[in-house]
Formats: structure tokens, sequence, C-alpha cells
């Protein structure tokens, strides 16, 4: 074991701004922008400004399905949101997400803008607005929203404490690391258990709380989160595997994946999206530049 570091709490505890590793540049304790920057609005009846993280895959995967499925007024303009450089605090976006996360929607479609902030309620509002991934009967609906607060619960767990503390911590904490490799497994039980029952985890249909799930537990099993696959024994969870590649096989997946991304492969990589012509755009540029 390593030599434990001994910290004693002060009274009253000040804010050093050299603390916090990776984000150390952009977290702070007060809310509020921090300058003053118009969004960018484009055509279409939805204006989403995010990024590829977890969360915003949520977002872009749902919009995708919806297109998927005939709905052409679920076209959407995505914006990139850098949050390592602070463009989450900027005016336009607070005015939209007083929180400053990403994601973040503008539904224009009606006389008056209705923003929705926060992932889950995003799937939520887009799974009432045009009737998909969210059953009627009530037990249905229920069991959904079961496993979608589930996820909203269960995710900073997984993120901002073995994902930070496993991948960005500026050093390495033992019984960190240890509390939540302990829980994230867990939490990977939790849904085996589930998905040797059913197919989807609301039962025998595909919906927002795998939409929702996927992004974190999926591609964390697919070993695309934290480089943390041989370390949690992600394998082993074999229920899990099954419904992460099974998802991660469909169309609007991969598709939503590549919107909003600035990292990892550069064929995966979609900065913004305007247009359903985009992909193919992209796609074009990928065969030129392998000539």
């Amino acid at each position: 074991m390593s030599q434990a570091t001994y910290y004693t709490p002060p009274r009253v505890w000040t804010w050093d701004k050299a603390n916090g590793g990776e984000f150390a540049s952009i977290n702070r304790p007060i809310a509020g922008p921090t300058h003053e920057k118009a969004l960018p609005v484009g055509k279409h009846p939805f204006q989403l400004y995010s990024l590829a993280t977890p969360n915003g895959v949520k977002v872009t995967v749902m919009l995708e399905e919806l297109l998927a499925l005939g709905y052409q007024d679920a076209e959407y303009d995505a914006w990139l949101i850098r949050i390592g450089e602070g463009d989450q605090f900027g005016s336009g976006f607070v005015a939209i997400n007083p929180n400053s996360k990403i994601p973040a929607l503008v539904d224009r479609s009606a006389s008056e803008p209705i923003r929705v902030f926060e992932s889950g309620s995003i799937l939520l509002y887009l799974a009432e607005r045009f009737g998909e991934f969210l059953p009627g009967s009530l037990a249905k609906r229920t069991e959904t929203l079961n496993w979608l607060f589930w996820q909203m619960g269960s995710g900073p767990f997984l993120g901002g404490g073995f994902g930070h503390f496993y991948a960005y911590a500026p050093e390495k904490i033992e019984y960190a690391i240890d509390r939540y490799a302990m829980e994230a497994k867990r939490q990977l039980d939790v849904l085996d258990r589930r998905l040797a029952e059913v197919p989807y985890l609301a039962g025998e249909e595909y919906s927002i709380a795998d939409i929702a799930t996927w992004p974190w537990y999926g591609q964390l099993a697919l070993g695309r989160l934290y480089d943390a696959g041989e370390f949690l024994q992600v394998q082993e969870y074999a229920h899990v595997q099954r419904w992460a590649q099974e998802i991660d096989a469909r169309p609007a997946v991969q598709r939503g994946r590549m919107v909003n991304r600035t990292f990892g492969e550069p064929s995966m990589q979609l900065h913004e999206r305007h247009d359903a012509s985009d992909f193919a755009t992209k796609t074009q540029d990928m065969f030129e530049a392998m000539r």
C-alpha cells in the first residue's frame, strides 16, 4: 500500500486556483458567465450546444434516432462548445443553462423558444415531443424512467468519481480509486443482472433509458472510457457486452457519436453539424484522404 498523505480540513474552505488538476483552469466555486458571447443560431428547429462527451452523445444519438424514423422536424444544428476553453461560461450559454454544463438545447419551432438543459431532461423532452422511445403504458413508462433516473444518479460516481480519480486527478489516490472502482463494478453488475433478464433496460423495447446509459456504461464496456477496460475487467459482464455491441452497431448511434467530436480518430470527428448531408461530406473527405 502506498504511503498515505494526511490532510486536515481547515475550519473554513478557501478556493485555491492551482488545485483541480487538468480542469483547474475552468473549475470555480461560483456560477454565472465569465464573458460576453452570443451563441450562433442555425436554420433548423433544434439548436444544440454541446461536445461529444458521454452526456453530449446522449442527445445527438437521440436526435439521429428520431431522424432515422423519418421525423424531419427533428433536424438540428449542432454547435461545438469547447468546455476545456470555457465556452460554457459565455453569457449566451449560461442563459440557456445556468449550470454551465453541456449539453444544452433550444427548441425554436414554437413562437417562443424553449430552453432545455440537463441530458436526462432533454431526452425526456424529445421523447414526449415526438412520442418515441418512451412507452405509453403507465407500467412501461415508469420502468423506462426508473432506468433513466438510475443513470442520472449513478453516472456521477462513474465519471466524476472513478473517471476523475483514475484518469484525471493530479495524483493517484489509492483510497479514492478503490472506492470508485468498487462502485463502478457494482453498477456494471446491476446492469448485467438486468440485461440477463431483458434485451433492453426498460424491457423489450429500445428506449431513452438505453440512449442515456449506453454512452457511459456501453462505451466503458467497449473499452472507450478512461482506458480502464482491463482495470475494471469489463469483459466479465457478458450481458452488458451483448447490449453494448448491439447498440454500437445502430447507424444512428454511429452518427451521433461523431457530432461535436474533436478527439479520437479523425474519421469519427464532425465538429459541427448543420444538415444530414454533413455526414456524407465527412465520409467523402475521409475517402479522399485515404487516396
